[in-house]
């Protein structure tokens, strides 16, 4: 392979790449040089191409190669995006991994609660609490991971 994956891929070396550019010019590279092809394709160039986004196909494996290649840290940076603007979620002013995960907690809780006021206690009443803890699960685990 090439010392530049950059090259390989035919991408211009900064880390502003997205994941979406970084996956067309492989899916580009890798149609015409496919060993399968009916003219036998370039089977080198499709072993480069394909090492090389291996590489760069996440914004910390193009970070690692930027670095391997010279460039200092700041060079072309990519905008770091928030995992609160992707969620969507509500946050009513609450700042920090703990109030968050409390006031989903308390969102839980109040959900149960009006189910159980209004259903009393049934099978279906197990199933809206086993949902509610599994929500409150898997929404709170991005309240601590994406630092």
């Amino acid at each position: 392979m090439s010392d530049d994956p950059f090259r390989a891929l035919g991408l211009p070396p900064v880390a502003d790449l997205s994941d979406d550019d970084v996956r067309a010019a492989w899916r580009r590279i890798a149609a015409a040089t496919h060993p399968d092809r009916d003219d036998g394709g370039d089977p080198a160039r499709f072993g480069a191409a394909a090492a090389a986004y291996a590489m760069l196909r996440t914004a910390y494996g193009r970070r690692e190669a930027l670095a391997d290649l010279g460039f200092p840290a700041g060079h072309s940076r990519p905008a770091r995006r928030r995992w609160r603007d992707r969620a969507g979620a509500i946050s009513l002013g609450v700042r920090g991994g703990a109030r968050r995960l409390a006031l989903r907690a308390a969102a839980a809780a109040v959900v149960c609660a009006g189910a159980f006021l209004a259903a009393g206690w049934a099978p279906a009443s197990i199933g809206l609490l086993a949902g509610a803890l599994t929500w409150l699960v898997v929404s709170g685990r991005h309240d601590f991971t994406h630092r």
